[in-house]
């Protein structure tokens, strides 16, 4: 199995996931688009059932982009609906999965009952010590970066941080995902190779990983491929092979 030949010491930390090909996969079998999002949810399902197999401790999935309010409004309510009923219906899983769940992005555009649904998932989670899964919804990372800096740029109006000690590490502090590590690895499905406005400051150094593989169709084995992939890399963060080994 692709899964025992994963070796555990050298697992990434943080995996991120841009979940796309749910519409095209259910156009080429003549369906409705919202049934590739109801088969994309099944495919979150197993990919965190993989991830928890595996050991890994942070997840983050692409779950609604800011420009996803752009699509049509119908598609928009399905993804909506979707969202409320699949939360719900995983809730328990997770629990059983000792998986905690968080979520980052401009959720004061979300509908107040993919709120109330998140809110009660994520109180319900917040004692789970093992993978957490973070949902990026209506999550642009232009948006995110801008507003880190509107945070910092408040901060040293006031006095209440100088300017020079903003670094690297201090400007972190100000993003979504402040308090989880960078993601080592960006798995898109779906053909496409892009970012798409996705963590632009946290994928600095991740690994990229594209398959053509749409999304619904994208499992626990596709999943660990992907994580072999990554294991089969050399990461040298801007220093020669030399000086890898020598470390």
């Amino acid at each position: 199995m692709l899964k025992d030949e994963i070796e555990k010491s050298r697992m990434p930390q943080h995996v991120a996931i841009i979940m796309d090909g749910n519409g095209r996969w259910a156009k080429e079998r003549g369906l409705d688009r919202s049934e590739g999002h109801r088969e994309g949810v099944v495919s979150v399902r197993k990919v965190v059932e993989a991830a928890v197999e595996v050991g890994l401790k942070y997840l983050t999935v692409y779950t609604f982009s800011t420009e996803n309010w752009n699509r049509p409004e119908e598609e928009v309510q399905a993804l909506m609906s979707l969202m409320v009923a699949a939360i719900y219906r995983e809730t328990p899983d997770l629990m059983k999965n000792n998986v905690r769940l968080t979520t980052i992005g401009d959720l004061e555009r979300m509908p107040e009952d993919v709120r109330k649904t998140l809110e009660d998932c994520i109180e319900q989670t917040s004692v789970n010590t093992g993978t957490t899964l973070n949902l990026a919804l209506s999550y642009s990372s232009r948006w995110e970066i801008l507003e880190a800096v509107k945070n910092i740029t408040e901060k040293v109006k006031y006095r209440m941080l100088d300017a020079d000690d903003v670094n690297e590490k201090v400007f972190g502090e100000y993003l979504t995902t402040a308090g989880m590590p960078d993601p080592d690895l960006l798995i898109r499905t779906g053909g496409e190779k892009r970012i798409s406005n996705f963590l632009l400051w946290q994928l600095s150094y991740a690994e990229l990983y594209f398959t053509d593989i749409y999304w619904p169709d994208f499992k626990e084995n596709e999943f660990f491929e992907a994580i072999l992939s990554y294991q089969n890399r050399e990461r040298r963060f801007g220093k020669t092979s030399e000086q890898i080994i020598k470390s």
